[in-house]
């Protein structure tokens, strides 16, 4: 055989070791506790998915990359997406979206149903729970279908609780910046009624402390749940308490002024 019809030899330069390298493996958002029983091992990972290919791209994943090595005899997985009608942007609000879900059993009956009904009890969305099961040999009844439910269901609390913390963060930030605003508000207002009547007690150590406003903001990643909900509680009466020192700041500058009264 000549050295032309040779199939050329694989190049070991570097480039060609990158190109050569799969994609990333995208990380689960959580991953539950493994449950044994009589040999047969459960144990259920959560993903974030927009849209079923998404979900789909998981699950294959899954099958292909993670447990490549160790194959699964089951992966069973269920999807819920929020995803665009057809001819919608996604711009005009909640009436674009609509539901897509869906589920697979990957040769156990029924177990993609029992996925997708605890992410449907939960109100899971854009995400995509697979729940991986490796034969050990013994038949488990029914027992199977509460450990795929048991192993489901702690992945999709994880991920309920996580989607939360987010909206309780952002819902503090957004406070924060109105007690920032109103106390700025009520400083400004302090300091103009103060002016106006010379002889209040502005001066005093005490209202000089009270009128600095503190433009650090507070750092919530290692915030949980329920200090969340406290924190929130918390602005929303500071809030009340400051709308209504300003609505009596107010209603006393709109009173008129009475001259003071000097004696001959």
């Amino acid at each position: 055989m000549s050295s032309s019809s040779r199939p050329p030899k694989p190049q070991s330069t570097l480039d060609a070791f990158i190109s050569s390298r799969r994609k990333p493996v995208s990380e689960p958002v959580f991953t539950s506790s493994e449950i044994h029983d009589r040999g047969s091992v459960f144990v259920a990972n959560i993903y974030h998915a927009n849209t079923q290919q998404e979900a789909k791209a998981r699950v294959d994943q899954m099958k292909a990359i993670v447990h490549s090595t160790k194959p699964a005899t089951h992966e069973m997985s269920a999807w819920r997406c929020m995803v665009p009608k057809p001819g919608r942007s996604g711009l005009g609000g909640p009436e674009d979206f609509e539901l897509q879900s869906g589920s697979k059993d990957d040769g156990e009956r029924w177990a993609g149903g029992k996925i997708l009904n605890v992410m449907e009890t939960l109100g899971i969305l854009d995400a995509v729970i697979i729940v991986s099961r490796w034969y050990g040999g013994e038949l488990l009844g029914p027992a199977r279908f509460s450990h795929i439910e048991e192993c489901a269901m702690e992945v999709a609390r994880k991920f309920k609780d996580q989607e939360e913390l987010v909206e309780l963060r952002a819902l503090l930030e957004t406070l924060d910046d109105l007690l920032a605003t109103l106390r700025e508000e009520h400083q400004q207002l302090s300091s103009s009624t103060s002016a106006a009547t010379p002889s209040s007690s502005t001066d005093s150590p005490q209202a000089s402390s009270s009128s600095k406003i503190s433009l650090r903001k507070p750092n919530y990643a290692s915030l949980d749940i329920a200090k969340a909900r406290r924190l929130i509680r918390a602005r929303e009466s500071a809030i009340n308490s400051v709308k209504t020192l300003l609505a009596k700041l107010r209603e006393n500058s709109d009173q008129p002024q009475i001259p003071e009264v000097t004696t001959s």
